[in-house]
């Protein structure tokens, strides 16, 4: 905890080193404004909590948190969690969900589970993010198109079908305006200019919207000041309020009916499973992007400082507004490559939103829904990771596609939860049955070629792999059934790396029934670690029942004192 800013400290940086994270910071401020409120706006809630998300959340992982370079913040990979959320507690119930979260990050990275990353297969990363790409862009076609839709509440296919339905009050002029955004934000790469291409699309955006409302009189869309308001000491306002976050018990804030959602063991009961999945995807993004993040700045991070900060950003923001929070890489990425290498560019970017909310609130509330929209379809492309989804399918083992193609279905249909769930637990039940195709137990030719002719009443086995509760049942049965003229049987187990309980329950009744059929067992070439594991359930060496021999060589000379 406090390792990157101890770091940061006890390197004694360079003025240019200072200046290079101060431009940094400049620039993915830049890059986070519109897109805090984008991701605000599409997870439910006014656009000024993704920028107060951005503010706090920011400034504190960085200053807490195992990574130098990480920019953290509300991401799009959030969005399909926290809208139904939103949709069923309200704002209040969503910042108890976040402060919770926190905490649990917080127990996770001082349960040194930072290594999270690595237990998650590939399959279930690329169809969950894919997932989540086609929920978000299904859901701003409502904006992008101008859609009279009355209600969006229900699962994906209810909001499908209400898109559906509502396709014939595309409102021209909110698409037009969507549509010009969006092929800004598609051109704009091509030129190759250092100035973020979703600020200069938004910027176009709005002044055609204002030049066409000026030009015609019957011209209007929908903006974030006419959608967007709000009331402070009884003055009202549009758009973003021009204030810092204020502190503010996350329990006195409305829930969906609009009263104060209170505090209660029934309402952290029902909010737990949330807050866990919250949680859980926040630690997969920041762990996933601090990776990336290493591989482009030459620097490794720390895994479980890393969850402890993002606990701690996820507790502090939730008091100030701010909704949950986890590392974005497209932010990251951009922080590294405008020359970022200290969490000062983090602290940097977090006062650039702030005075961005002090000073250009006005001007902030002038950009159309219809661009939103239009921003968001782009996040969604890029975070659905078509390119790798399509090379998944097309040379990925057929186990991996089905676990990619489950959880994608799951994520969009259902929810996320459920999605990587059943994707962990189905990844899971496939490695066991490759596992267990993996592990072989063989019974020796009688003539073999190390050790000459085996004699008549000795049967040699020789297992290799893991013997473990999916391949163990194998090895009893298989060993177990021999033919009533063997005397002896010796098991050469040099290639067995593990021994789990299950393992060490079959090798008892392994022994039990060749004790009953007056058949010996020499077990050879064990690891004396699982050996012991052996003595200390029972099974030790016994005359003319049970011996151990340290090469199978030994094991074939012990046959006559067996017998």
């Amino acid at each position: 905890m406090l390792s990157a800013l101890r770091k940061s400290i006890e390197s004694k940086p360079s003025y240019s080193v200072i200046q290079s994270n101060i431009l940094a910071g400049l620039t993915v401020g830049v890059i986070a404004l519109p897109l805090s409120m984008a991701l605000a706006i599409a997870s439910g809630v006014p656009p000024q909590h993704g920028l107060y998300t951005a503010i706090i959340a920011g400034i504190f992982i960085a200053l807490t948190g195992g990574s130098k370079v990480n920019i953290s913040g509300p991401t799009a990979a959030f969005v399909v969690v926290l809208l139904p959320i939103v949709q069923q507690f309200g704002l209040g119930g969503l910042l108890v969900s976040g402060l919770m979260a926190g905490i649990i990050l917080i127990f996770m990275g001082v349960g040194k589970l930072g290594r999270l990353i690595e237990v998650v297969p590939y399959p279930v990363i690329i169809g969950f993010t894919a997932g989540i790409g086609v929920v978000i862009a299904t859901f701003q076609v409502k904006d992008f198109l101008g859609l009279s839709i009355e209600s969006m509440d229900g699962h994906y296919i209810d909001k499908l079908f209400a898109i559906l339905s509502s396709l014939s009050t595309i409102n021209w002029q909110e698409t037009f305006i969507g549509g010009f955004t969006l092929s800004v934000l598609l051109l704009w790469p091509r030129l190759r200019s250092k100035i973020p291409g979703h600020l200069v699309a938004l910027l176009a955006g709005s002044v055609a919207a204002l030049l066409l409302g000026y030009i015609s009189e019957g011209f209007s869309v929908a903006t974030i000041g006419s959608r967007f308001h709000y009331e402070i000491n009884g003055v009202t306002g549009t758009g973003i309020p021009p204030i810092m976050p204020a502190f503010e018990w996350p329990w006195n804030l409305p829930d969906a009916t609009g009263k104060p959602i209170g505090l209660s063991f029934d309402l952290i009961r029902i909010l737990l499973p949330s807050a866990i999945t919250i949680a859980i995807l926040g630690a997969l993004e920041s762990l996933l992007c601090a990776v990336v993040a290493d591989g482009m700045s030459g620097k490794k991070h720390h895994p479980n400082d890393e969850l402890i900060g993002q606990g701690i950003g996820n507790i502090i923001a939730p008091l100030f507004g701010g909704i949950p929070a986890t590392a974005a890489i497209a932010r990251t990425t951009a922080n590294v490559k405008a020359g970022g290498s200290l969490p000062l560019a983090s602290v940097i970017h977090g006062f650039f939103i702030l005075c961005s909310i002090l000073l250009l609130s006005p001007l902030l509330a002038y950009i159309p829904m219809a661009s939103m929209a239009a921003l968001l379809l782009v996040v969604a492309w890029n975070m659905s990771e078509a390119k790798h989804f399509i090379r998944t399918i097309k040379i990925a083992p057929r186990d991996d596609i089905v676990v990619l193609v489950l959880c994608f279905g799951l994520t969009v249909l259902f929810d996320m939860t459920i999605a990587v769930a059943v994707g962990m637990g189905l990844a899971a039940m496939l490695f066991i049955r490759r596992s267990i195709t993996l592990t072989s137990i063989t019974r020796l030719e009688k003539d073999h070629e190390a050790y000459g002719e085996l004699p008549n009443h000795v049967a040699v086995y020789d297992i290799n792999g893991s013997l473990f509760f999916g391949s163990a049942q194998k090895a009893m049965k298989t060993i177990s059934t021999v033919t009533p003229d063997i005397r002896v049987v010796i098991l050469d187990m040099s290639e067995v790396s593990m021994l789990d309980m299950s393992a060490i329950v079959a090798m008892e009744s392994i022994a039990k029934s060749l004790a009953e059929k007056q058949i010996g067992l020499i077990i050879s070439n064990l690891q004396p670690r699982m050996i012991l594991k052996l003595r200390r359930a029972g099974i030790r060496k016994q005359i003319g029942k049970v011996a151990f021999s340290r090469t199978l060589a030994d094991g074939i000379s012990m046959v006559d004192d067996m017998l």
